[in-house]
């Protein structure tokens, strides 16, 4: 089992990062839309606690910036109908400070925001680990810019393009300030990247 990982990060492709050890592997890694290690440029040295879900016909890594997030996440597998994707999405929402808070305070309209997670899903959680999980209160405004608090509340699509962007050398700070500069809404990731860089530029 693979718990850790620490290497170049090499690129990234849609929902994960590649990340090349001193041995020479790349490991692809699934991360969160808000993960830290995307605030990396490529070349520079990451590291990341990790979980394999294995499958009979596959083998997926999914990363993870503190052992906190890595544990919340393994709790949120052992909800019945949530698996390795819903748990993720359920991650982008915050910290796992935030996250925790949301089911300790069974706020399942919160929960229910994440991206293919429905209310049954979120009270289903909220059922099961609320008992489980305990959360550090947070100061007003403490996770803005840290964690990119604001990030969850835009589309997939501006997400996407803020992605895009940090593996562009852009810090997220910049990025978001960039994609949250375009007023039109419905647009697709490349649109929302082109429009961001006149910004940038």
């Amino acid at each position: 089992m693979i718990r850790h990982i620490t290497g170049e990060y090499l690129y990234y492709e849609k929902g994960a990062v590649v990340i090349q050890t001193a041995g020479g592997i790349g490991f692809r890694v699934f991360v969160t839309d808000l993960s830290p290690i995307l605030n990396s440029r490529e070349g520079d040295t990451v590291s990341v606690f990790t979980y394999m879900a294995v499958k009979e016909d596959s083998m997926s890594l999914y990363g993870f910036p503190d052992r906190d997030s890595l544990e919340l996440f393994q709790q949120l597998l052992t909800v019945s109908g949530v698996g390795p994707k819903a748990a993720m999405a359920i991650l982008s929402l915050g910290s796992a400070n935030r996250v925790k808070s949301y089911i300790a305070a069974k706020d399942a309209k919160s929960l229910a925001k994440a991206q293919g997670v429905g209310k049954k899903s979120a009270e289903r959680i909220i059922l099961e680990l609320s008992e489980k999980v305990s959360a550090v209160p947070e100061e007003d405004g403490g996770l803005q810019g840290v964690q990119g608090g604001d990030i969850p509340a835009l589309t997939s699509e501006r997400n996407e393009a803020v992605i895009a962007l940090t593996t562009l050398g852009y810090t997220r700070k910049e990025a978001e300030t960039a994609i949250a500069s375009v007023p039109e809404e419905d647009l697709d990731a490349e649109e929302y990247i082109r429009m961001a860089l006149k910004y940038l530029l």
